[in-house]
Formats: C-alpha cells, structure tokens, sequence
C-alpha cells in the first residue's frame, strides 16, 4: 500500500469546530488514499514507516478546497447581456425577454457531447489549479429529459478525466422552458427525468431555483418530496432577488445547504440553524449583476450558521473560475474574516455537499 510522510508542515487541520486548529512543525501521514497522522512531529505513530518523505519547508497544509456549488457545463455564451445590464437592463428583464437561462439552455442542447466536455474541462482546470479538489456541477441547462441527463452523464465523465470529486446535483427545476406551464413542466419533465437520472446512478443531490423569475415553494416542494424518497440530498437556490420563502422549505427537508440568501430574514436564518444546513454564499453572482443588498452575515454569525463560499461559476451572473476569487470576494463585499473565507471553501463547504470524509486534515 502507498505510503507517504510530509514533515515541516504549518497544517490548518479544522479538527474542531472553531479556529484555524494550526499545527507547527507538523507532520502529515497517508496511507493508501487515507490520512494515517496529521498532527505535531513528536506524534506521529513509531509503526509508520515509509520510504517517500518531502520536507515541505514550512508552507502551510490546508485541507483540499472545495468549490460547493457550480453550472460547469453548458453551451455558448451570453457576454452580450453584460452589455445589456451595462445598459440598463435588469437580470429579471433580461431573463423575461428570453435571455438569461433560456438562451443558454438553447446553446447547451445543440452543443454535442464532446464540445460540452471540452469547454466543462477547461473551466474545471482551472478550478484545479488553484487547489479545488472537490466541485460540484449542476444540471439545469437541458430543462429536457436527453440534455438534463447528457449533461449529469458528462459531469460523471469529468470524474474519470481528471483527479478530482466530482458531486452531480439535478437541477431540472432552474426555470421554466417555453410552450408549457410551471406546473407542467415539474410534474411531465422535470419529476420524470429526476427518477431516470437516480435509477441509472447519475445524480448525487437535487436543486431548485425557488424565485419569482422560476419556481414557486409549492413547485419546489413537488420535486424535494421525489428526492426524499429516492434517498438524495438536497440543496436549493433561494432569497437571491426576493423573500419567497425558500430557505424554509429547504429546511423542513433537512437539506445540507441553501444558496444565495441576499433576501433571506431571521425566520429563515433561524430555520436554517435548526436544521443545521449551511449557507452557501456566492459573492461572484452579487457583484457580477450590480447587487446592493448582501446575505444576513450578521445574523448568521449570530445564530451560529456556518457559512460556505462558492463561485456560483456560469456564463450568465457568475462567469468565474476563480474559487480564490470567491474567497477574497467574500471578504471585501460581504465582510468576512480570512477565517471564514478558508473554512468556507474546506470544511463547510464539505457539509454544504452532504459529505462528511474531507474537509478536515484528521485520521481517516
């Protein structure tokens, strides 16, 4: 079995649920693919024994980063719109006059296969490069049954490509397609295609875009009821433009995380602490569409929810591939502590997934 022993280490281990949790002259052991020892060089286990050491000199060891909420894969472009908002033109406008999702759902149905996976991989190298070693990928541009699972099978694909784990989320409900109601299109498509996507091992998690430009908590809720009983975890969009009530549905279905959260008020923060569920922030989407109004960070410190930070990356609000980007967003526009920028992109952007054997430099 592969051994390895990395001495000379400053490790932020985040063993605790406070704190960086620092480590001097710290030494970090791996077996197989598991942490044996992470902790003071004075420690380390006399039974380890391992023929490949590396000095590192010092440098600080953090836990593998992990960017929690994505749309990686999609076709086209929309730079245009930028120039629409630039002049004048709102996000809610743009999206009712046929941009915004729509005209990338258009661009990702044509795009084939491997032209999906050419442009899914380049961003994901990115995201690579600067330490990523966990990302979620949304569906949510098909908003059909062949292109909703197309586009889960590739985010599969992206796994065996690159040394990376990988998270499907099935987000059918993103918004509505043309030529058919809300109510429809949840119930004929969006509810159909969640079942084949979980029957045939492609998903991981269920999203939602609860918000008045796409699906109402009641429509929400329809698709949340199918993913409790095909055993999924869930997440959801919600309060990015409005208060519609969203966090709180979330909440009352034990969902690992709610996202955005401009709009969201102390009922909703409360909910969240009681179902113990993180609050992914996406600073990318806040400046990139001009937002004014931030998430209740305070309320959140308050009440002791944990916060998370994603780039949100997509070519329409968030068109990032920068998760330390992310971070430094999160604390120049919404205030938070270099503390809470690291935790947000390692530990809690873990349980934001659902997953509980990252996140943290310990045994196992």
């Amino acid at each position: 079995m592969h051994t390895h022993l990395y001495t000379n280490a400053l490790l932020t281990t985040f063993d605790q649920s406070k704190g960086y949790c620092l480590v001097d002259d710290g030494v970090l052991a791996i077996l197989g693919d598991k942490i044996s020892y992470a902790g003071p060089s004075a420690g380390i286990p006399e039974n380890f024994e391992t023929d490949n050491v590396t000095p590192l000199g010092g440098r600080l060891v953090t836990p593998g980063l992990v960017d929690c909420h994505t749309h990686l894969i999609y076709g086209g472009s929309r730079a245009h719109e930028f120039e629409m908002r630039q002049n004048g033109a709102t996000y809610e406008e743009i999206a009712r006059a046929g941009g915004g999702i729509l005209s990338t759902v258009e661009a990702t149905r044509d795009a084939s296969d491997a032209e999906l996976m050419e442009s899914a991989l380049r961003r994901l190298d990115c995201l690579i490069s600067e330490g990523v070693t966990t990302v979620e990928i949304k569906s949510g541009y098909g908003l059909d049954q062949e292109t909703e699972l197309r586009m889960l099978w590739i985010a599969r694909e992206l796994a065996k490509e690159r040394k990376i784990r990988i998270v499907t989320t099935f987000l059918g409900a993103h918004t509505v397609p043309p030529g058919i109601s809300a109510d429809d299109y949840i119930d004929t498509v969006c509810i159909h295609t969640l079942k084949i996507a979980a029957e045939e091992g492609l998903v991981d998690m269920v999203d939602g875009f609860c918000e008045s430009i796409a699906f109402t908590p009641a429509q929400i809720e329809r698709v949340f009821k199918v993913a409790k009983d095909l055993g999924l975890k869930i997440k959801l969009h919600a309060e990015q433009l409005s208060l519609m009530g969203g966090t709180e549905l979330a909440a009352q279905y034990a969902a690992c995380s709610s996202d955005h959260l401009e709009y969201l008020d102390d009922k909703g923060v409360k909910a969240m602490k009681d179902a113990g569920m993180i609050a992914v922030l996406l600073p990318g989407a806040y400046y990139f569409l001009k937002e004014n109004k931030r998430p209740p960070i305070d309320s959140f410190r308050e009440m002791g929810v944990q916060m998370a930070i994603a780039t949100d990356s997509n070519p329409g609000s968030s068109p990032m591939t920068s998760i330390l980007l992310a971070m430094n967003m999160g604390a120049t526009l919404f205030g938070l502590t270099p503390l809470e920028c690291l935790r947000g992109v390692t530990v809690n952007a873990n349980k934001a997934l659902g997953i509980t054997d990252a996140g943290q430099l310990i045994k196992g």
